[in-house]
């Protein structure tokens, strides 16, 4: 495969990860579908790893990698060492999504406990007793209703979207060297005789 349309082929992947990684992290502001104060949401949703992380940082290459076909950006020399740059960059954000989304399934939810204060109940649980895989501790969160189920779905659905840009980006990066390296392919007319 040529490295123009191998850099076709990751972005066609990228660009739907992108924007599924948005869709995900605007809905963590919105617990089981309702609004509610900006204070009652869980810290770790501010830090936009959804949204600046695996979307904006890999949209960015993701378009610079569906131009990559025949006499697109990704032609030349040049245009496959611009594709490893941003690449670099959308390995970053994916990177940076996985930490967070690790941090905000490791750390659970913002909730009310039952005394109308919102906390952290599993913020300092240990590895053994976490709520993950500890069902029965779901009870204790009261308000917003379902939040610890809303929060595991949409923290693991942004940390397989991370990984999977991290990787598909850091194969471009590998894609684009071999085309600034050895050059891209580019059809050979022939010629009849």
């Amino acid at each position: 495969m040529c490295t123009g349309k191998c850099s076709k082929c990751i972005g066609v992947v990228l660009f739907p990860l992108a924007v599924c990684a948005i869709i995900s992290n605007l809905l963590l502001y919105f617990p089981n579908g309702n609004l509610i104060a900006p204070d009652k949401i869980t810290d770790l949703v501010w830090f936009f790893h959804g949204i600046l992380g695996a979307g904006i940082l890999v949209i960015l290459p993701a378009f610079m990698m569906l131009g990559a076909g025949g006499a697109g950006c990704c032609a030349n020399r040049c245009g496959m060492l611009l594709s490893v740059l941003l690449a670099v960059l959308g390995a970053a954000g994916g990177v940076y999504c996985v930490v967070i989304s690790s941090l905000g399934l490791i750390s659970g939810p913002l909730c009310d406990t039952g005394d109308g204060k919102y906390i952290y109940p599993f913020r300092n649980d240990t590895f053994t007793d976490n709520y993950l895989f500890n069902e029965t501790t779901w009870s204790i969160c009261k308000e917003p209703e379902n939040i610890i189920l809303w929060n595991i779905v949409l923290f693991s659905l942004l940390l397989g979207i991370g990984t999977i840009e991290a990787v598909l980006c850091f194969i471009q990066v590998i894609n684009g060297l071999i085309g600034f390296i050895c050059g891209t392919c580019m059809r050979k007319r022939k010629v009849s005789i």
